[in-house]
């Protein structure tokens, strides 16, 4: 538990009448079943209470009836103070919160009754579906205190809603499940550093993938084998669990699996204002005469900056690949061409062997369409746009973002982020023109984009890519992080001349416990057959089609009693399904992909499962990949099912796998 100084402004008078107050275990009318305010002090208009049941992104997931809600009165323009009753803390306190994201002034404090002191607080996350909060109260068992729920916002988001508070049995969900711990209080001080054991306090956080230790990440960018050391850098926030002025964050790995954290490579300039999200974007690096340089996305705030240019390609050089030095010779582009309205970023650099020069691909768009820009250098100074390398039709999206250009089993493949996923382009580079031969999304599931690819020492084509969220109402924000990025992925061209991906051999590094092995294995219909328990898992599956009679077959995931995600596979239409609708927290989604089984007629499955995340493989390169944020600590149950009739499970293998960090 963490003891900050600061303290809420109360009149002495106020606060020592409180102390002095007979005090309870618990607050008041502490779960709102009385439907009134009943037992808490409000100051201001903010405060009433609600009985709603759903809102526009779902439902309110209130205990019982009603629930504190500073929305309902004057939606988000009032402000105002709910103070509960002084109750005795215990070893430990918990409740439901919802509402905005704004730790300065929107929060759920517990004040100490004697002097005033705030002792743990809680900002919301920005959605409305309450969720449970736990705090360690053990230093202060005994003491009077008083929960305040405060509201000093009045933009939007700019309000809180609160419900079942609770001193005994914090955890327990009613249903004979226990709910995940959440609460930023839960988490290691920034000091603390992102030690393996550290970051496996928090259960939703993913063990094997790299996430910000605190913050916010999206693309991943500067991807390279430099030194012999796999080098990852993520656009970042280190300010808020939301998207902000860009920083690149920055880890290393001898093997492209276990990760270390590095100084923050690049930071913006001081900003304008508190509105100024100038910053620096993605980008690629290279190997430059020993050194490791860097090319990026300089973006202005042009509202904060007017008559700036808003785009330019600037870079910055390391000699310790650690700290990075902006080039005196910025910009390095200054500007886009003509007909690149819609953007220009995302530069990605590779010498090409065509002619040896250094050649830049960048995302832009016009006109509705999305394009790739492409530029060359052969001194990676002096830079020559060379034209438009592809245009899209409109139907891939009006605006082509971090572009790639690798070659993978012979042939070129070209890369581009649009409609919230990520496109492929397979075809023939000159090394002036490209011509596409083959398309197609290169993961289906619904949480996939941004994707970076590089090749390493040993020749391989590899890929990170962003389990994108932004807009999903995030729990993770309640532990004051956001956002995910993928293993390490190869890529490779598939028999039928698709692009396909596969994780890197080195995951196998990071097995512990092997929890399954068995050989084929009969499904009976409506019969789950139990296959392993764990929240971050290697599962290494798949169905015998030639053997097997049923209409509908696959796995359930992250299962328990009361929550599911359903990986199902209709032979009759080859069609994977991952459904998250059921997997717990935020709204989930239905997501596909064709895939045919093999000549002997076996449905080949790979599942990497990490606390809320899910990657599916399939033998034939396909993937889906999907964030997921299960309620309950039980929710780890991996089953097989058949409807329809039998379905035979191939041999099946399953390991719990061990911390990337």
């Amino acid at each position: 538990m963490h003891l900050p100084s600061s303290c809420l402004a109360f009149a002495t008078a106020m606060t020592l009448a409180l102390a002095g107050a007979p005090t309870a275990s618990v607050p008041a009318n502490a779960d709102f079943e009385t439907c009134d305010t009943g037992g808490w002090t409000l100051t201001g208009s903010a405060f009433t209470v609600s009985s709603a049941t759903t809102w526009w992104g779902g439902t309110y997931d209130q205990h019982g009836t009603c629930f504190l809600s500073g929305y309902l009165a004057h939606q988000d323009t009032a402000t105002g103070i709910a103070r509960s009753s002084v109750f005795t803390a215990t070893d430990h306190l918990s409740f439901l919160i919802a509402g905005g994201y704004d730790p300065q002034h929107l929060h759920v404090a517990l004040v100490r009754a004697a002097d005033g002191a705030v002792l743990d607080r809680q900002t919301g996350y920005n959605s409305e579906q309450l969720a449970r909060i736990t705090w360690d109260t053990s230093e202060v068992r005994g003491q009077a205190v008083y929960l305040e729920v405060v509201d000093e916002a009045t933009g939007q988001w700019g309000h809180l809603n609160l419900d079942d508070v609770r001193t005994s049995a914090v955890g327990d969900a009613g249903n004979g499940l226990t709910s995940v711990r959440l609460g930023s209080a839960n988490q290691p001080g920034p000091t603390e550093g992102p030690a393996a054991a550290r970051y496996a306090v928090d259960p939703l956080r993913p063990q094997y993938h790299y996430t910000p230790y605190q913050g916010w990440i999206n693309d991943p960018v500067g991807l390279i084998q430099w030194r012999g050391t796999y080098q990852l850098f993520a656009q970042f926030n280190p300010a808020s669990p939301f998207w902000g002025p860009m920083h690149w964050a920055h880890a290393q790995s001898p093997d492209s699996v276990h990760w270390t954290n590095a100084p923050v490579a690049l930071t913006p300039p001081a900003p304008a204002g508190p509105s100024d999200t100038t910053g620096e974007w993605s980008g690629s690096a290279v190997a430059d005469n020993g050194a490791l340089r860097l090319f990026y996305t300089h973006y202005t705030d042009t509202a904060a900056h007017p008559g700036a240019i808003r785009e330019q390609v600037w870079s910055a050089t390391s000699t310790d690949g650690t700290t990075f030095t902006p080039g005196a010779g910025n910009p390095v582009i200054p500007g886009p061409p003509a007909e690149a309205e819609a953007g220009f970023r995302d530069p990605k650099v590779f010498r090409d062997p065509h002619d040896g020069l250094w050649k830049m691909v960048l995302g832009s768009g016009h006109g509705g369409a999305g394009k790739v820009l492409l530029y060359s250098s052969p001194d990676l100074r002096a830079w020559t746009y060379r034209g438009v390398l592809l245009s899209g039709d409109g139907s891939t999206g009006g605006m082509w973002e971090c572009p790639n250009l690798i070659q993978v089993d012979g042939r070129w493949a070209l890369l581009v982020s649009t409609n919230g996923g990520e496109h492929y382009f397979l075809g023939d580079f000159t090394g002036s023109t490209f011509t596409p031969t083959a398309s197609g999304q290169l993961d289906s599931g619904p949480n996939f984009y941004a994707a970076q690819a590089f090749t390493d020492s040993s020749g391989r084509p590899l890929l990170v890519g962003w389990m994108n969220n932004g807009d999903a109402f995030d729990p993770n924000r309640l532990d004051g992080w956001s956002q995910a990025e993928t293993i390490t992925r190869q890529l490779s061209v598939r028999p039928d001349g698709t692009l396909g991906s596969a994780p890197v051999s080195q995951l196998d590094r990071l097995h512990g416990t092997q929890l399954a092995r068995r050989g084929g294995t009969a499904v009976p219909t409506a019969a789950p057959v139990p296959i392993a328990d764990g929240a971050s898992l290697d599962l290494r599956t798949g169905f015998d089609l030639s053997r097997s009679s049923a209409t509908t077959l696959g796995l359930t995931l992250f299962a328990s009693s009361a929550e599911r995600v359903i990986l199902s596979y209709e032979p009759a239409t080859r069609q994977l399904v991952l459904d998250t609708r059921n997997s717990g927290y935020g709204q989930g989604s239905v997501s596909h992909v064709t895939s045919a089984p093999d000549a002997q007629g076996r449905l080949n499955l790979r599942v990497l499962t990490d606390r809320s995340s899910i990657e599916v493989f399939t033998g034939d390169g396909r993937s889906l990949t999907a964030r997921v944020y299960p309620r309950y600590t039980q929710s780890t149950g991996v089953t097989a099912f058949a409807t329809g009739g039998e379905a035979r499970l191939l041999p099946t293998e399953a390991w719990a796998m061990t911390s990337a960090w």
